[in-house]
């Protein structure tokens, strides 16, 4: 993947122990009753539970959520390269090609822990005993990209089989080394998914609950959905996200910007909400409106170039140096940014997936 030129302004270090180690519900706490910190940069902050996000929003306000569903887009498998290597590997499917290719990454067996940056070209990916096999073709997006000296992370790959299929029946919700268990894809589903296509969790949508959404429009909080099927995380440090599909209605452009007229604010569920509007921008005259758009988006939110539309965001915790970090600074600005992550560290929110929440108002808005 291509590297980013900027690197986050905010420092600090989480240590592994608060990296959420399995669901809410399976750690004896309902899914709205996660922590919640609200960083408002004219109030201050305030450590709370997502049960009481409607308490920090305004009537006319707009949520947008993503309406992506979660995947089983991780596989078991077999590497077989020159010289007849063979090793077991962990696969990721992070999204299908419109040539009828897939984009994927290789990673180590068998807790998915870090990447195999050793795979070549023409190396073939075992899968179900055989009954699918993927042959690399070249690293994605284009050779040389990889942010490591010794390999690539993501790479092309030509199925030969269903791949689709294999993965519905032998499939499993992708995950990493710091969970507890593997969990079954049930708990990997927000309330709002019903558009199968992300191959991990649009995880900030994870703690809201039809009752906690009710609350939000018994408010005069609006609710309006887009679409973007998450591909696999940036593992590495200053690697820039990959193209995504997304879309944006006209249905949902048209109340965000009645929303934006009426001095509503858009809170973005999530990074990949706040990339899918900002992927549907149209500026003219000096100003930003959203409008009806679909396709792959490589755009990149950053402070470099910030948001023209969304005012807030609602999101999980980030590791250092992360691109999501960088776009969660374009949203909230550099101050305000550190001031919650210092403030989550020192109170333990818990990292990740699983985690804790926040809710970040910039000041002026």
């Amino acid at each position: 993947m291509p590297l980013l030129d900027e690197r986050p302004a905010t420092s600090f270090t989480a240590p592994r122990s608060v990296f959420a180690p399995a669901p809410a519900e399976r750690r004896g706490v309902a899914r709205d009753r996660v922590r919640l910190l609200v960083a408002d940069g004219e109030r201050g902050l305030t450590h709370t539970r997502f049960t009481h996000l409607a308490e920090h929003l305004r009537p006319g306000d707009v949520v947008v959520v993503n309406d992506s569903a979660t995947l089983a887009a991780q596989l078991d498998a077999q590497l077989v390269g020159s010289a007849d290597r063979r090793r077991p590997v962990v696969v990721h499917l992070a999204a299908p090609l419109p040539d009828g290719s897939w984009v994927v990454e290789v990673r180590r067996a068998p807790d998915a822990d870090r990447s195999v940056l050793d795979a070549e070209p023409d190396d073939v990916l075992e899968i179900a005993a055989g009954i699918v096999r993927l042959r690399l073709r070249a690293p994605y997006p284009e050779r040389g990209s990889s942010p490591t000296a010794v390999g690539n992370r993501l790479w092309q790959a030509d199925a030969d089989g269903d791949l689709a299929s294999a993965a519905r029946r032998y499939g499993r919700p992708i995950s990493y080394g710091y969970l507890a268990d593997r969990y079954p894809l049930s708990d990997y589903q927000t309330v709002f998914g019903h558009r199968p296509g992300s191959a991990e969790m649009p995880s900030a949508g994870r703690p809201f609950t039809a009752e906690l959404v009710t609350r939000l429009v018994a408010g005069g909080v609006m609710v309006a959905p887009v679409t973007l099927h998450t591909g696999v995380s940036s593992q590495e440090a200053g690697e820039a996200p990959q193209p995504e599909r997304f879309e944006v209605t006209a249905a949902t452009a048209a109340v965000v910007n009645a929303a934006r007229s009426g001095g509503g604010r858009v809170i973005a569920v999530g990074t990949t909400a706040t990339r899918a509007l900002e992927s549907a921008v149209e500026v003219a005259d000096g100003g930003a409106r959203l409008v009806a758009a679909r396709g792959w988006t490589s755009r990149v939110v950053s402070p470099a170039d910030p948001p023209r539309v969304v005012d807030g965001l609602v999101t999980g915790w980030h590791d250092p140096e992360a691109s999501h970090l960088l776009l969660v600074e374009a949203v909230a600005g550099p101050e305000l940014t550190q001031q919650a992550y210092a403030a989550a560290v020192d109170a333990r929110y818990l990292w990740h997936e699983f985690g804790d929440s926040a809710l970040l108002l910039p000041a002026g808005r």
